[in-house]
């Protein structure tokens, strides 16, 4: 079943705002909420996320019914690769080297600010050209 395709992007909006704040204050705290809200997307799809949820019960009732569709498996690994990175980045701001960190948790960041900002999921374009390459043409 298709998704919402502004739900992915309002929890990349969220995940922007929260990854900046990690950045800025260094606060593995919160980057670890942000690590376990990517797990609970890649394992359950956006709608599961905290963000997702959020979404669902306080956003899309606001801005009425959703007129673009997408499917669910480009955003789900989206948030996969937020994970290994979110992981990446907690593993370095904890354990250091604090500059490995730092530059996860950017460029999740920077990844997070393109689908927000501009709709572009680096994610989902990874997700398709793994397919394009894994499963031949038919």
């Amino acid at each position: 079943m298709d998704i919402d395709a502004r739900g992915p992007r309002f929890g990349a909006a969220v995940t922007t705002v929260v990854l900046a704040v990690v950045l800025i204050s260094g606060n593995a705290w919160l980057l670890a909420w942000q690590t376990l809200a990517f797990a609970l997307g890649a394992a359950g799809g956006v709608g599961r996320s905290p963000y997702g949820w959020v979404f669902r019960r306080a956003v899309r009732p606001r801005i009425g019914p959703p007129t673009e569709f997408e499917a669910p498996e480009p955003p789900r690994f989206a948030q996969a690769v937020g994970l290994l990175f979110a992981g990446v980045g907690l593993v370095g701001l904890t354990l250091d080297p604090d500059w490995l960190g730092l530059a996860a948790t950017g460029a999740a960041l920077a990844a997070a600010f393109l689908n927000a900002a501009f709709g572009y999921c680096l994610g989902c374009e990874m997700y398709l050209l793994v397919r394009r390459v894994a499963v031949p043409a038919e």
